[in-house]
């Protein structure tokens, strides 16, 4: 399944070549060489991605603002993301429906409006952060996860509670019931809080009996999630960054001699398109994927590259991002964690390669 390439409009913008070429206003500083070959492989992949305004600021927010104190300036928000192409009217709008949508607020300390994540979107960073960053395949014990839903409930509260449960990987295998093999029980027992039923629904264990055959299991499996649009969305993710990582890997000077600007930009736009599709991945057991499954080939992707592009990208968020108490401080320890290294990424990190 592939993607048709975006308008460049209000509500979506797409990144390329021409984009990174604009200065920073007055926040000049010292430029590394670039590599024209690899700016065109950018441009490729320009040409098959959209982004939407609103949902690329939560992505740079949750990767560079977050880990460096949490809060910005508006004006430096516009500014860093000014390589991505966003206008500063895109940024201003995009922020303003983040806001009234709970995702961010406003702290104005004189002339100034400083933006952070809320509480609700902390919560919401939080789960997605351990997907993206911290995900960790580990032998499956054959335990299924339940939440079962009071018939009772008013359809509009079922309906939030089936969606939310959605992007933690929950699928309904019943009216009533939703299920997951492995899910994130902190991000579970958090969402349940969050829309205030706790207290309202049931969550239980179960397992299947192992005298019963795979079959209708893997069956009821493919009814509950749709893995081959999925796998299909993982395919082009791969055929979208191979040739940036191909192209960057192999710069003269290694990582310190690519451009801060082009870096910042690419890893903005491995982690945004990365999520759009990690973000409906149930996660499931080895057990419960079909062979060769394309996700797998995607987080070593996403791992390499995301490594490659990290010291330049820091320059160029360091160069141009003012907090509340002046500019941004390092990254805290965590940011340092992100991909860590797990039994097995070497074997993965190989097919990735193909």
């Amino acid at each position: 399944m592939r993607r048709k390439p975006g308008r460049l409009t209000d509500r979506s913008v797409v990144f390329g070549p021409r984009m990174l070429d604009r200065e920073s206003g007055d926040a000049r500083r010292e430029r590394m060489p670039r590599n024209h070959h690899s700016e065109g492989l950018v441009d490729q992949l320009a040409r098959r991605v959209t982004l939407r305004g609103k949902s690329l600021i939560i992505t740079v927010f949750g990767d560079a603002i977050m880990p460096h104190g949490g809060s910005a300036w508006l004006g430096s928000l516009i500014r860093l993301v000014r390589p991505l192409g966003l206008s500063e009217r895109m940024v201003r709008t995009a922020v303003f429906r983040l806001a009234k949508d709970d995702w961010l607020e406003a702290t104005p300390i004189g002339r100034r409006s400083y933006y952070s994540l809320t509480e609700s979107g902390r919560h919401r960073f939080e789960a997605a952060h351990r997907r993206i960053y911290q995900a960790r395949r580990t032998a499956w014990d054959g335990i299924w996860h339940l939440v079962v839903v009071p018939a009772d409930l008013p359809p509009l509260r079922r309906d939030e509670l089936r969606r939310e449960l959605g992007w933690l990987g929950f699928g309904q295998v019943a009216p009533t019931m939703l299920a997951h093999p492995a899910p994130d029980a902190e991000a579970l027992r958090q969402t349940l809080i969050d829309l205030r039923l706790g207290d309202k629904v049931i969550v239980m264990n179960a397992s299947a009996d192992p005298a019963s055959p795979s079959a209708p299991l893997r069956k009821l499996t493919a009814q509950c999630w749709d893995l081959d649009r999925l796998g299909a969305d993982y395919a082009g993710f791969l055929d979208n960054f191979r040739p940036v990582w191909r192209a960057l890997e192999g710069a003269p000077g290694g990582s310190r001699s690519l451009d801060p600007e082009l870096c910042f930009a690419v890893r903005v736009l491995l982690i945004h398109d990365y999520r759009r599709v990690l973000l409906r991945d149930p996660l499931l057991p080895d057990e419960l994927l079909p062979a060769a499954w394309p996700g797998l080939a995607a987080r070593a992707l996403c791992r390499n590259l995301y490594r490659l592009t990290l010291e330049p990208a820091e320059r160029h968020i360091m160069s141009l991002l003012e907090t509340p108490d002046g500019p941004a401080p390092e990254a805290a320890s965590f940011f340092y964690a992100r991909f860590a290294a797990a039994p097995g990424d070497a074997i993965v990190e190989e097919r990735a390669r193909a």
